[in-house]
């Protein structure tokens, strides 16, 4: 039975690859056993090791505002705007579709807000900022199926939020701007 040209060249280039993996990975030197004792001498705790889970989030400040962002674009794009252009009254061209994407939106701030929380643990000063507002956010929760009900006041929730996060956000030195999420990701959920 003859083998595709193809599957040759691909095994042919997979097996110079590995074989030039492996050869690339020694030195060509020679370790003595003084020196790889002397190595192993080191003691582990002399790396500093984050103590607390705030400690070990990395960039917290750059990742609040990223999903911080994404929230208030998404609220503001799916739900503020249909909601100041009258598309959740009864009767309104187009209601039905406002409604779905506004509660698809909905979720996803509420899902990106958590997030945005949970990254603010790691810089005290967002914490602080953001502490009073938890009870806010995890409100949130339940405005998703409020919205797809048509009611009105979930608007309201959803932008009185994302300013109060906003405005936390500026005051501890991390300003949040609108980024308004592709539909793949509000329909993803991040």
């Amino acid at each position: 039975m003859p083998v595709p040209i193809r599957r040759l060249f691909v095994a042919l280039t997979l097996s110079t690859a590995l074989l030039a993996g492996t050869t690339a990975c020694g030195t060509g030197e020679k370790t003595s056993t003084k020196d790889t004792a002397a190595v192993q001498a080191v003691p582990a705790a002399a790396k500093p090791s984050p103590t607390t889970s705030a400690e070990r989030q990395k960039f917290a400040k750059t990742r609040f505002v990223a999903n911080a962002g994404l929230a208030a674009g998404a609220t503001y794009q799916w739900i503020v705007k249909p909601w100041k252009a009258g598309k959740f009254k009864k009767g309104a061209h187009g209601r039905k579709s406002a409604l779905a994407k506004a509660a698809l939106a909905g979720a996803f701030t509420y899902n990106r807000l958590k997030a945005a929380e949970r990254n603010a643990q790691g810089d005290p000063a967002l914490a602080k900022a953001l502490a009073p507002l938890s009870s806010g956010i995890d409100a949130l929760k339940n405005l998703p199926a409020k919205l797809k009900k048509g009611d009105d006041s979930a608007a309201g929730s959803f932008n009185d939020t994302i300013n109060k996060v906003k405005g936390a956000g500026a005051g501890a030195g991390a300003p949040v701007q609108n980024q308004v999420p592709s539909a793949a990701q509000l329909a993803k959920g991040s």
